[in-house]
């Protein structure tokens, strides 16, 4: 082992690999194993988000339109972190065993994370606070089925807020200057 290996072993990488290792092994309860598995099915592709964003359109007609707009941006957010994942092309983490199935074999940044945050960005800007515990739980679900790594959740997550806060002015007016 050189030099950069010891540092690396105790740096950004090593510590991706402890806590992905750590929190895989919450796993091991059959019912956390069961709701992470839950949360990662219902956000494949933003499903849970856009379902989300289009039912408070539905509901909420005096926003309607921010809340299409915020659909969008999420919508956005997990088509970036999605192209992002084929110029980076990291791997998945193979030290744990996946507990479910993943749409593609690149790691960074989570497609979830992205989505998910973008979600509790946007529409918690339109009243629904509620998202945030329910996003979080995302991210964290990608790490007890074993497919990200830390970083890759934390990337996610800020490509996610990032993108409502670049569109946020967008969500609010629709482009239409008072």
């Amino acid at each position: 082992m050189d030099h950069l290996d010891a540092i690396d072993r105790h740096g950004l990488r090593g510590a991706d690999h402890r806590i992905l290792t750590a929190l895989h092994a919450r796993a091991r309860d059959p019912r956390v194993a069961g709701a992470a598995r839950a949360l990662s099915w219902t956000g494949e592709h933003g499903a849970l988000w856009l379902a989300a964003g289009l039912a408070g359109a539905a509901v909420d007609g005096g926003l309607r339109g921010a809340w299409l707009r915020g659909t969008a941006l999420t919508a956005g957010a997990h088509l970036v972190s999605m192209a992002v994942k084929r110029v980076v092309r990291r791997p998945r983490p193979a030290h744990v065993e996946p507990l479910v199935r993943t749409a593609g074999r690149h790691s960074f940044p989570s497609s979830h994370a992205a989505s998910a945050t973008a979600a509790a960005v946007a529409f918690g800007a339109l009243g629904v606070p509620a998202i945030a515990p329910v996003a979080a739980a995302m991210c964290l679900s990608r790490l007890v089925v074993g497919v990200h790594y830390p970083s890759d959740v934390a990337a996610g997550a800020a490509l996610g807020a990032l993108t409502v806060r670049l569109g946020a002015r967008w969500m609010r007016t629709g482009g239409v200057h008072a």
